[in-house]
């Protein structure tokens, strides 16, 4: 018995050391698998956006560079929306944030789709240490563009990348 829970013990610390490989976000493969709900609490998949390209924003209220960020996501949207870009925020915000996000929403007057992640599972899935993260995706689901920290107005690599997948 005591042998069976030393070598329990073992295992226990040898897998606690062990470091898990995450397969993180690449370009040029599929986007990753990633369901959160509305604002509302339904749930909304990632892989239901295909056929459009999409702008995945992972983002929070008490994030600054995100409050610096949100106007010009809002310009992206407007000015690239009729052309199949479909802006996705997904708020990080933890619990029941429903009501800060609206506020952020209406403060900032954002018009595109407003998500909430409130476990903040897509800071791990897409391995986003530090807000915002922005993936671009194309209308096949293939991951185009990608940007750690806030998206620079103007950013050239950034509009040719919208360019690519919307032409």
């Amino acid at each position: 018995m005591r042998g069976a829970l030393a070598c329990a013990a073992v295992g226990c610390i040898a897998s606690a050391c062990a470091t898990v490989d995450l397969p993180g976000p690449r370009l040029g493969e599929p986007a990753l698998e990633y369901v959160t709900t509305t604002l509302e609490g339904d749930s909304v998949a990632l892989s239901s956006m295909q056929g459009e390209a999409v702008l995945l924003n992972l983002w929070a209220t008490w994030c600054v560079p995100c409050r610096t960020e949100t106007p010009y996501l809002q310009s992206i949207h407007e000015e690239y929306g009729d052309r199949g870009l479909r802006v996705v925020g997904v708020s990080q915000d933890v619990g029941e944030a429903a009501s800060d996000i609206r506020a952020f929403v209406t403060q900032f007057g954002v018009t595109y789709t407003i998500l909430h992640d409130a476990r903040m599972r897509g800071l791990d899935l897409y391995q986003v240490n530090g807000l915002p993260g922005t993936f671009l995706i194309d209308r096949e689901g293939i991951l185009r563009w990608m940007q750690f920290g806030p998206i620079r107005e103007g950013d050239p690599a950034f509009l040719q990348a919208l360019d690519d997948v919307l032409s």
